[in-house]
């Protein structure tokens, strides 16, 4: 079985029009993601996405595109299923696209994009949901499926295997512990920035009554009497015997994080996430060690560009709280290696997620981490919002644990994670059904999209003749038809527009 294809789709929605996703510094977020399918000449397909906040689709797509020569024509089984992280490599080290990053940004999130999907595609084939598939594997076997490469200092392959043999008694009933209790959540839909304080309110007793024990809001707003207004506000209505969380999405520098949070920390957070820049380990150090006798860890992750970012951030004891996310770094590959190293470490790994298909991915890796990595699941919960689950095949679910508290119901679906076909098409910027619809996006975006649109009608036009002479001369027919629908269409608009009333 051989790849034939891989395509590609910017697929965005209009998040921004209720301010959904807004933080200190990405005030009008459209959740988006580029969605990749590796296509065979067998029965199975892979699906694979990468998150971004609207426009980035424009650069990630176009870094997808760019691997497509490295992917199509590979044998499914000898090249990338039969060592995965030799497929990862092929993709992250290439000699000329690695030069841009490497291992970070736009082409790193590409390769995310489609190792996802070749993932998705091992899980398929092995009929099981993607934590289901990993948990069963061996330790020699998982093992081989972690990227260590620049770890070495931190953890061997002798070291890492050691250590999986030895989580490894007690998994069959761990894995039976996920499929009836789930893995606890968290949520984050009442506490964005840009909700006045009357919906945050309603929000949080609307969560508190469905059985949300942990809640999360943003903080970083201009004047810092607002986020102390909000945290009251969100204290009250949830009480204290529930469990709050801050996040300033890299919005302070350090002295003013310490700052902010020694006013916060009346509001006994649990933890500050991102209080500064993400790249900033010693920063990142410096204010652990000032929060620390407050009782306020630090919490960090989401946009760690790799496995090596995060291996500094334990070695420093910058961080108690691990945030992976399932699109930033190439791959679960590379994500197994950060498990491993915070399990190794006895930090705990509370995934970031929200964004349109991290939920769907996140609930996989955190049941991985249970079952294979830290075997325990005290203080640990998965981030988890209420947006876009609608347009997935497997949609994520929540049911109350033993405890009562809201958790994310196991996946059985095989796979990773898989838009319906329908959402797909209707959604994809800037030709989809919705994005024609200025009422379903409203005038701006609406306009955003057609311009989009022309844009790509304009370099269409501009194709020489020598080019249409190297492709295809039926796609060229093709072609020709299509532009022939298009001044159809409009000489029957203008004579339309001409007719007397």
């Amino acid at each position: 079985m051989k790849i034939v294809a891989l395509d590609v789709v910017d697929w965005r929605y209009p998040t921004s029009l209720n301010s959904d996703g807004s933080d200190a510094v990405h005030k009008d977020p459209d959740y988006s993601c580029v969605y990749v399918t590796l296509r065979t000449d067998g029965a199975l397909d892979g699906y694979g996405l990468t998150f971004t906040l609207g426009r980035g689709n424009e650069v990630v797509a176009t870094c997808c595109e760019s691997l497509a020569p490295l992917v199509v024509g590979l044998d499914l089984e000898q090249d990338v299923l039969g060592d995965l992280v030799a497929f990862q490599r092929k993709l992250t080290q290439d000699g000329q696209l690695r030069w841009i990053g490497p291992e970070k940004g736009a082409l790193a999130m590409a390769c995310g994009a489609v190792l996802n999907a070749a993932w998705d595609l091992a899980a398929r084939r092995a009929g099981l949901p993607l934590w289901e598939f990993v948990a069963s594997l061996e330790p020699e076997a998982l093992v081989d499926m972690i990227d260590l490469k620049h770890l070495s200092d931190v953890v061997t392959k002798d070291a890492a295997l050691a250590f999986l043999k030895q989580r490894r008694p007690g998994w069959q009933k761990r894995v039976a512990e996920m499929k009836r209790d789930g893995y606890p959540a968290y949520t984050t839909s009442a506490g964005w920035l840009g909700y006045p304080e009357a919906k945050v309110r309603a929000l949080c007793r609307e969560y508190v009554a469905a059985g949300h024990r942990y809640f999360k809001m943003k903080v970083g707003s201009p004047d810092p009497a607002d986020d102390v207004m909000r945290a009251r506000a969100i204290r009250e209505e949830i009480g204290d015997d529930r469990v709050l969380m801050m996040d300033a999405n890299q919005k302070w520098d350090v002295p003013e994080a310490i700052a902010n949070m020694r006013q916060l920390a009346a509001f006994r957070p649990l933890w500050i996430e991102e209080p500064t820049h993400c790249d900033d380990v010693v920063g990142h150090r410096e204010i652990a060690r000032a929060l620390r006798p407050l009782g306020v860890g630090v919490a960090t992750g989401e946009v760690a560009q790799n496995k090596v970012i995060f291996k500094q951030l334990l070695q420093e004891d910058a961080i108690e709280f691990c945030q992976i996310d399932s699109c930033r770094i190439a791959g679960p590959s590379e994500i197994f290696a950060v498990l491993l190293m915070a399990a190794m470490k006895n930090v705990k790994v509370c995934p970031h997620a929200g964004g349109v298909g991290l939920c769907e991915y996140v609930r996989h890796l955190s049941m991985i981490d249970y079952v294979c990595f830290s075997g325990d699941l005290e203080g640990r919960v998965c981030e988890s919002t209420t947006h876009l689950h609608e347009f997935f095949e497997d949609p994520v679910a929540f049911a109350p644990g033993p405890d009562g508290a809201v958790r994310y119901v196991a996946p059985k679906a095989p796979g990773f994670a898989k838009f319906e076909a329908k959402s797909a098409g209707a959604w994809a910027f800037p030709h989809g059904d919705s994005w024609r619809d200025a009422a379903a996006v409203g005038e701006k975006l609406h306009a955003r999209a057609r311009a989009a649109a022309r844009a790509e009608g304009d370099k269409a036009a501009a194709v020489s003749e020598d080019t249409l002479a190297e492709i295809d001369p039926r796609a060229v027919y093709v072609l020709q038809a299509k532009c022939v629908s298009v001044l159809s269409r409009a000489a029957a608009a203008s004579k339309k527009r001409k007719a007397p009333p």
